[in-house]
């Protein structure tokens, strides 16, 4: 399943030039992420009350194309890799069709003190289902 989210870009994402500041981009793949896994039934907030936690394990961000003050992103998630102990989401961020920026981020499933655990079945057969290869 592919998603795609708008953002509007805030003053506060841009630095001195009007042009978006690197950081913004970690911010907008977060939420991106987190409406992706709420689109397929299980809202974040939820997964933590149920102690599940997916922590960021890496990131990476390569930047295209500027983004400015005012203009509308859409971030493209999906997710592309899965196992019992990691997922990694994929994205895109486009301004207008055009690319600006593209990622990854890994994460994996831990409960509260940290601690590494397998995802559980009902969210990894929804997981599995949604995964584009």
């Amino acid at each position: 399943m592919r998603l795609r989210h708008p953002i509007r870009v805030r003053y506060a994402e841009t630095d001195q030039m009007g042009v978006v500041h690197h950081a913004a981009y970690v911010v907008w793949l977060e939420e991106a992420r987190t409406v992706w896994l709420e689109a397929l039934g299980f809202p974040y907030h939820e997964l933590e009350q149920e102690g599940l936690f997916f922590p960021v394990v890496a990131l990476e961000i390569t930047y295209r194309h500027p983004v400015r003050y005012g203009q509308v992103v859409e971030v493209e998630t999906w997710l592309g890799e899965l196992a019992s102990r990691r997922v990694g989401f994929f994205y895109r961020v486009e301004v207008a069709g055009r690319l600006a920026a593209e990622g990854r981020s890994v994460h994996v499933p831990q409960d509260k003190s940290g601690r590494t655990r397998r995802l559980p079945e009902p969210l990894f057969s929804r997981l599995k289902a949604a995964r584009v290869p």
